[in-house]
């Protein structure tokens, strides 16, 4: 089946907001399917891809190039692997010979990358600006004053640090300093289960969404099993009873991404679509995550693609370069963005064919840009926090 964009009748005049955003004279809630009046242009210079192709053979075994899900086609026609953070940050570690590694992602999957390489190897992320706006809601100084906020409630020796992967460094060597663990999508259970086997609480790090669902969706706790530690707020704007009360006490974060769907979105879809199948990241609200059908990380919706039958019918609640790529993927199937706006991950597209181009042929000269580096202190308790997730069972 093929996707089209349907037109619901919408003043056709653009707002600035959206000019800003979308860089096209169209309205965002015009969108429908994958295609979007949203694209993104085009690189500007046509001999980009063959400069491309040209630096990385020059470099040969010396470059190993890795492309998170939610890259551009034009950087992931490059990729030597793709996936998400932790299988990328591993697959690199298990090239001792590459020299560089050249990450096409964001600045915590390269940190996580020089944490797990060997020292003779350097990590090289293309546009420096390409952060995360959840890794970026929990810094050490915030968390460091949460958990004196929880050791004046007297709480802290009973509670175990779990920091999503989704976390600056510091935030997984915080983790790894008080005895907690790392955790991705696809193990946050074992995780949250390992760490109520060594304490009676859990601070989850830093989105609240991934462990409010993972706590009360898959492991049977209630809501008013947790609270929401606002770290804008003195005390994180929680009483020193509702801190002992409670089991999981939640960091105010969330995917700026996931975070946009809705309850409506999944009403919407279904009305428009009957028979449709709804599968969203757990990283989306809880509403969302309890009205979808299916539920699961990444690599968990690929493979739910891969397996779906001929003429089946979804919406995808999850980045929209990787919603788009399986649609193109599996033209058997009618896949659809859930999401009436445009919704692609705003920083992971700084990582374009330009700076993946340069990049390259800064290391053909013999000159190596935006070299990421974590403090050997920082990496020693992240790593161990990383060591704790890999000895999960």
């Amino acid at each position: 089946m093929t996707t089209t964009i349907e037109t619901y009748g919408v003043d056709p005049t653009p707002t600035p907001l959206a000019l800003l955003l979308l860089g096209r004279e169209a309205d965002p809630n015009s969108e429908r399917g994958v295609e979007c009046p949203g694209d993104l242009p085009a690189a500007s210079d046509p001999d980009l891809v063959e400069r491309a192709r040209a630096a990385k053979a020059a470099l040969g075994e010396r470059v190993f190039i890795l492309g998170h899900h939610y890259q551009r086609d034009e950087v992931i026609e490059f990729a030597d692997v793709t996936g998400d953070s932790f299988k990328l940050a591993r697959d690199a570690a298990a090239r001792p010979e590459a020299e560089y590694i050249v990450f096409c992602g964001v600045h915590f999957m390269a940190e996580s990358a020089d944490i797990l390489t060997s020292p003779a190897q350097q990590v090289i992320l293309p546009d420096l600006a390409a952060g995360c706006s959840m890794a970026d809601m929990a810094t050490a100084e915030q968390v460091a004053e949460c958990w004196d906020v929880l050791t004046d409630a007297g709480i802290a020796d009973v509670t175990v640090p779990v920091s999503y992967m989704n976390s600056s460094a510091d935030i997984k060597a915080f983790t790894g300093k008080h005895g907690g663990t790392i955790c991705t999508s696809s193990n946050a259970q074992r995780a949250l289960e390992w760490a109520f086997e060594q304490g009676q609480k859990v601070l989850f790090l830093p989105d609240q969404h991934l462990g409010r669902n993972t706590a009360v969706r898959d492991m049977g706790f209630s809501l008013d099993d947790c609270v929401l530690y606002n770290p804008h707020k003195p005390g994180g704007g929680l009483t020193a009873e509702q801190l002992r009360d409670a089991k999981m006490i939640l960091w105010r974060g969330h995917c700026s991404v996931h975070g946009r769907f809705s309850l409506d979105s999944v009403n919407d879809v279904r009305e428009r679509i009957p028979g449709v199948t709804v599968l969203v990241h757990p990283e989306c609200r809880h509403e969302v995550v309890a009205a979808a059908d299916m539920v699961g990380s990444t690599e968990y919706i690929i493979k739910a693609l891969d397996a779906a039958e001929p003429g089946s019918k979804w919406a995808i609640g999850t980045e929209l370069n990787l919603v788009r790529r399986l649609a193109k993927a599996h033209p058997d199937k009618e896949i659809v963005f859930l999401d009436r706006a445009v919704c692609f991950c705003s920083t992971m597209n700084r990582i374009d064919l330009p700076h993946l181009v340069w990049a390259l042929e800064s290391l053909v000269e013999g000159r190596v840009p935006n070299v990421i580096t974590v403090d050997p202190e920082t990496e020693k308790y992240a790593k161990a926090a990383l060591d704790r997730m890999l000895a999960l069972p």
